[in-house]
């Protein structure tokens, strides 16, 4: 009994000196506020299932920047558009690299992506690949009637599906979306809607691989911020993300021989023009004396945007019609406006857009309440700096908290409420855009490391969604009443919803759209 009070009273007396240490140091170093970190695991248990709520609820109660330890890992969480500007504009530059961690290691070819790999000469030659290559406005606009002729074929299979049948909407627009960058990267549609002909069934489970992708990288690795601790892979990360890298380059093996031996057949016929071809017509340039691309860059860079050109622009669509559904008045008026500018006898398109101020407002308000991405990418402090008056140390991890930022009370009037006249003219924000200038509204990011995809995204989530609006009345499965709708999130790299969105399509255009359409 002695030596378990005895133990007690050392654990306590740890506990208690540690949090004066901490105390000690956040002072004299200046550092943010924030929570007490426990010992070793530091604030790792603070994160909780839903680290983008935990966190907020942090910024909540010490402010917009607010200082972490994660094991051993300096994170600093800037959660206010005025600190993000000082983190992602003042200190571009500083915060541009990204920290190590175990999904890049282990998933992305060891940091040999675009998405991962440190700020540099490499970094910036595949970035500048991209986009010239297939991000540019042009090469958007080349690729344009692609977007829209997958988006013709979701609109008839939804229209298909029978006045009762149950859609799930999210698989639907994951194959749409899938299937555009397919023929735009690999020159031919690859994913079928669960296998059937005309296409190949282990597209189908790439597909399911890219969402687990989504899921493996949100989590808060312990290996990543206690490295001593990463052999025993306490969460069973490290295996999974092993295990799902085989699989997945099992798969872009495949695609990259097939291109091989196109190429040196002569070419095919039939196909678009794609991505992977051009990459492959670079393997044998000279840059100085390294070779312009390697294989293994070509295969991070597929794996790049096949997983972030999917899941953040299906989730977002998904975000959008829940939303409708649950406010049938914005929906009507939505329906209204394209009966107007486009009307019932043809199919909207990209060109349309700039005419539906109302369906803009719809996509920025949906940017808005359900980002893409809650947290931001990590960065890492090159050098020390000062960032709202508190150090910042080198080597710290940034997490820009774009979820939060976006549901401040102090810049967004009723935060919480699907409110389009934010965005329409007159607006509080009618001039805000979504392209890393406004601070108050950053679902890709800013700076050197914004999305690369941007402006794709915003395409193609404003052409489904355009789509959707114009061409179905929604109704939900089993008779549930739209206010009765689950709307909570399962967090991850992408935010999901928890529940996927069940429902009933009623076409509403002229009958011959969903045919010729």
């Amino acid at each position: 009994m002695d030596l378990l009070i005895l133990f007690i009273y050392a654990c306590i007396t740890i506990v208690v000196v540690h949090a004066l240490l901490n105390m000690c140091t956040r002072r004299l170093n200046r550092l943010p506020p924030g929570p007490t970190p426990w010992p070793i695991v530091g604030n790792l248990p603070h994160l909780g299932k839903t680290p983008h709520h935990s966190l907020a609820a942090l910024v909540t109660q010490y402010g917009p920047l607010i200082h972490l330890r994660l094991g051993f890992v300096d994170v600093v969480v800037a959660a206010s558009a005025s600190v993000a500007a000082q983190c992602l504009k003042t200190h571009d530059v500083n915060f541009a690299s990204r920290p190590p961690n175990y999904g890049a290691k282990h998933i992305a070819y060891n940091y040999q992506d675009m998405v991962f790999a440190p700020y540099g000469p490499r970094w910036r030659r595949l970035r500048k690949l991209c986009l010239v290559h297939l991000l540019s406005t042009k090469a958007l606009n080349d690729f344009r009637h692609i977007r829209q002729e997958e988006v013709a074929i979701l609109t008839r299979t939804l229209a298909n599906a029978g006045e009762y049948s149950t859609v799930q909407l999210d698989k639907l627009l994951n194959l749409c979306i899938s299937n555009a960058l397919s023929r735009v990267m690999l020159g031919r549609r690859v994913f079928t809607n669960g296998g059937g002909a005309g296409g190949d069934p282990k597209a189908d489970e790439f597909k399911e691989m890219a969402t687990e992708v989504q899921v493996l990288a949100g989590e808060f690795n312990i290996g990543d911020f206690i490295p001593a601790l990463d052999w025993l892979d306490l969460q069973g990360v490290t295996k999974k993300m092993k295990n799902l890298h085989a699989r997945l380059d099992a798969f872009l093996n495949v695609i990259l021989q097939e291109h091989k031996t196109t190429a040196a057949n002569g070419g095919a016929s039939g196909h678009d023009v794609d991505f992977l071809s051009m990459l492959l017509s670079l393997r044998d340039e000279v840059d100085g004396n390294e070779a312009m691309l390697l294989d293994v860059e070509i295969k991070a860079l597929l794996l790049n945007l096949f997983v972030a050109g999917t899941d953040t622009s299906f989730n977002t669509v998904e975000w959008a019609i829940a939303e409708l559904i649950r406010h049938p008045q914005i929906l009507k008026q939505a329906q209204e406006e394209m009966d107007i500018i486009v009307g019932r006898d043809r199919l909207v398109n990209e060109l349309d857009i700039s005419q539906l101020t109302f369906l803009q407002a719809i996509v920025k308000e949906t940017f808005r309440l359900h980002p893409a991405t809650p947290l931001s990418l990590p960065r890492i402090a090159i050098e020390n700096c000062k960032v709202n008056g508190y150090n910042i140390p080198k080597g710290s991890t940034l997490l820009v908290h774009v979820w939060a930022i976006a549901r401040d009370p102090k810049i967004w009037t009723d935060p919480l409420k699907f409110k389009l006249g934010r965005f329409l003219p007159g607006g509080e924000k009618s001039n805000a855009d979504v392209k890393g200038n406004d601070f108050d509204l950053i679902p890709f990011g800013a700076g050197r490391r914004i999305c690369a995809g941007m402006s794709l995204g915003v395409r193609t989530v404003q052409l489904l969604t355009a789509t959707l609006v114009q061409a179905f009345d929604w109704e939900l499965t089993n008779g549930l009443d739209p206010k009765n709708l689950d709307m909570e999130e399962a967090y991850g790299l992408a935010l999901r919803r928890a529940a996927p969105l069940m429902v009933h399509p009623r076409p509403r255009l002229a009958p011959n759209v969903y045919i010729s359409g």
